[in-house]
């Protein structure tokens, strides 16, 4: 039987402690499917295989009989750096999404989550823990492995990003509202159908990112607008540019041409406060409809 059926509260005592006590549950069940050893080790192979690559560039031939100069160097580590960033917030994308399913549709399937539901506790103040469970899981895994990469790249080619604590947090929030989405989605649909569309959503929203990029670039406002609206309906790929710039070396722009943006692994800018405020409303919105789905939901 799951974690969470075994040890749900049997009192009602304050949202805040409940939600908080179905947060470690939901901690508990992650690690108990094995999902933070899995993660692990596939971190540790990450890191040592870039490790390897980014040792690699000093020794770099630049096809004119010479190696990259120190500069050139971090221009280079820089891109691959955003790039290898990337997949790991397509693998923070992948665990966080298809964890949502099975922790809401499928306990619901199985019939699990009447253990708890049958107590004297609110459907939202559960799904709330959940979500904070969740968030913890995804939005921690980024940012110590976003941080251990930094000092990979610091240790073997000696280039330190502008902003790596803003570029990690903005991945984690990038996956908190990838698993928002697919919480919303879990109570709703089945737990297998929730994780493809919440990921196919996610890998749309940076195609259209891309395309909308094209678009500015060729002066194309009917393209370019395709990118923006996707910025504003799925804020993944906007919060992926923000933590791009955080992580790109200040003179790519500069040695590129200022206004040209090489998608998809370089950033024209940081994220402005509106946007940021924009995001915390999506997630207000979305987290209220999830709730409100949850709680109509026959069980």
């Amino acid at each position: 039987m799951s974690v969470l059926a075994q040890d749900a509260p049997a009192t009602r005592g304050t949202t805040a402690g409940v939600a908080l006590t179905v947060a470690a549950l939901t901690l508990r069940e992650a690690a108990r499917r094995k999902v933070l050893r899995a993660l692990a080790l596939l971190t540790l192979a990450l890191l040592a295989l870039s490790g390897w690559g980014f040792a690699k560039l000093a020794s770099l031939d630049t096809g004119t009989g010479g190696q990259l100069t120190s500069g050139e160097a971090r221009l280079v580590a820089s891109q691959l750096l955003n790039l290898v960033m990337f997949g790991y917030s397509l693998v923070a994308a992948l665990g966080t999404a298809f964890l949502a399913g099975p922790t809401v549709a499928g306990e619901v399937e199985s019939g699990m989550a009447l253990a708890m539901l049958a107590r004297p506790v609110r459907r939202s103040t559960v799904l709330l823990g959940k979500w904070l469970g969740l968030v913890a899981f995804g939005s921690g895994f980024i940012v110590v492995a976003g941080l251990a990469q930094c000092l990979v790249v610091r240790a073997t080619v000696g280039y330190w990003p502008p902003d790596p604590v803003v570029g990690v947090l903005l991945l984690g929030l990038q996956t908190t509202v990838l698993m928002t989405l697919a919480l919303l989605l879990a109570t709703a649909i089945s737990p297998m159908a929730s994780g493809i569309v919440a990921v196919g959503l996610f890998g749309a929203t940076w195609v259209a990112g891309v395309v909308g990029g094209v678009g500015e670039a060729l002066d194309n406002e009917g393209v370019a607008r395709v990118g923006a609206v996707s910025l504003m309906l799925l804020p993944t790929d906007g919060l992926w540019r923000g933590a791009m710039h955080a992580f790109q070396d200040p003179t790519a722009l500069v040695t590129i041409g200022q206004g040209r943006e090489a998608f998809p692994f370089l950033s024209a800018g940081s994220l402005s406060g509106v946007y940021l405020a924009w995001v915390a409303v999506w997630l207000l919105m979305v987290g209220g409809l999830a709730a409100l789905s949850f709680t109509r939901r026959d069980i």
